[in-house]
């Protein structure tokens, strides 16, 4: 996404899953321009730790669902970023 390497997209409802490992305690600088100019695009950003998905997948699937729920998608002049 422009200069960006995300880990997960649906262009069709504006939605990005970013799945996040230790490194991201010390980028967190780097991770708010980045979810910002992802965002300044129509973007919705989830993040979430690998503990999270690895213990706690039912509460992730859920806020994916709530924002996948949620999201409006595409407007109609092609609002889809990059």
């Amino acid at each position: 996404m422009g200069r960006y390497i995300v880990d997960f997209v649906c262009v069709e409802r504006l939605l990005i899953i970013e799945i996040d490992g230790g490194q991201h305690a010390e980028q967190a600088k780097y991770d708010r321009h980045r979810d910002a100019w992802l965002r300044s695009r129509g973007y919705t950003v989830l993040r979430f730790w690998n503990h999270e998905v690895m213990h706690q997948l039912e509460g992730v699937l859920e806020q994916i669902r709530s924002a996948v729920t949620l999201s409006p998608g595409p407007s109609p002049t092609g609002g889809r970023g990059e």
